[in-house]
């Protein structure tokens, strides 16, 4: 079974961004929405980036940016990888010379591998819980045999994962990476550095 890559979502501050680094987690994820308690500003971001070591990836997560909004945070911030987490077309999510992921919230009766051929170019379907009204950071599980194992592009599982869970989902599901936020959390926001650590071990042991 191939290596299985670990996010940690919800970076708020230098010191968690290099906390997740640390324990090898392969990518971090700052949170470009103001509704969310997990936000970061163009300053914080452009800071936690900065101070990240290499091989690290810096993922920058929207819901519904308009094109001039995602086009001044990019200027200023050096994003790796976009992740889209609103109602965005595959027209909408293209375009920023960046690659990026889609986020998909899955619920009963949906057809997932027809819903990840909407997005030919992505480079990966990030697959979350649905809640009404919530763009995710739910931290509910969702149904994980609802995941097609062959749905054409990389999978990267999210939705109410934490050190406990996160192995047995990775052997049912068997995606290309895992991401987590409130899972690892101490308060909103703010990561608990031995959480962190269990869930990237969690993710190798698996």
């Amino acid at each position: 079974m191939p290596v299985v890559r670990s996010k940690i979502c919800g970076i708020t501050r230098i010191e968690d961004a290099l906390l997740a680094a640390e324990a090898g987690a392969d990518a971090i994820g700052l949170v470009f929405y103001g509704k969310s308690p997990r936000a970061v500003d163009v300053r914080q971001a452009r800071a936690i980036v900065a101070a990240l070591p290499p091989f690290v990836t810096s993922v920058g997560l929207f819901v519904n940016a308009s094109r001039c909004e995602l086009a001044e945070i990019l200027e200023v911030v050096p994003l790796d990888l976009l992740q889209f987490h609103g109602d965005e077309t595959a027209a909408d999510c293209a375009g920023y010379h960046r690659p990026y992921i889609k986020a998909l919230r899955v619920r009963p009766g949906e057809d997932v591998k027809a819903r990840c051929a909407e997005f030919p170019q992505a480079a990966g379907i990030l697959l979350d819980t649905f809640v009404p009204g919530v763009p995710g950071g739910t931290g509910e599980v969702f149904d994980w045999s609802l995941v097609p194992q062959d749905s054409g592009c990389p999978i990267i599982l999210a939705g109410g994962l934490t050190p406990e869970n996160v192995g047995a989902a990775i052997r049912q599901v068997r995606p290309w990476a895992v991401d987590v936020s409130g899972g690892v959390e101490a308060s909103k926001g703010i990561k608990d550095a031995g959480k962190v650590r269990a869930f990237v071990e969690a993710v190798r042991a698996s």
